[in-house]
């Protein structure tokens, strides 16, 4: 998928472009590695190894890069993909990514010990009064000495 410095057809495109087509182009090249890659290994063979959660996020991320891949066969046709189902195809998926990303994020985020944090919070904050201040503990023998 080598990209001539000049057009076959005998057409030549702006200079301007030349860089995003280079760009394109690469983006390509690594599509294709990885879909190569996922292809190699059997479907089966490789949900095996996933947990749920990453299962659901492999299917989306297949899904949404076919749609996407479509919405771009549709654009080099000269079809408007705005006005294709796909574009309603890519926005359920993108919302089914949400799910999934909250999901992650509860699964993230660490459980707060609401006793720990309370009594954290308690010690931070007190401050001894003098009422509240911890008096020296005199012994029973100190009393009396003192009191003679």
């Amino acid at each position: 998928m080598e990209m001539a410095e000049e057009d076959n057809s005998g057409e030549e495109y702006p200079n301007e472009i030349h860089d995003y087509l280079l760009a394109f182009e690469k983006s390509l090249g690594a599509v294709d590695e990885m879909l190569k890659t996922m292809m190699s290994v059997p479907r089966s063979d490789l949900l095996q190894k996933l947990d749920p959660l990453e299962q659901a996020k492999l299917d989306l991320v297949s899904a949404y890069t076919l749609n996407s891949m479509f919405w771009i066969y549709l654009a080099t046709q000269g079809i408007s993909p705005k006005e294709h189902p796909v574009k309603q195809e890519l926005e359920r998926i993108r919302t089914y990514m949400n799910r999934v990303k909250e999901i992650t994020d509860k699964k993230m985020a660490s459980k707060l010990d609401k006793g720990a944090a309370a009594r954290f919070i308690r010690n931070a904050l007190w401050e001894p009064t003098p009422e509240n201040e911890p008096k020296l503990k005199t012994s029973a023998k100190a009393k009396k000495r003192k009191m003679n």
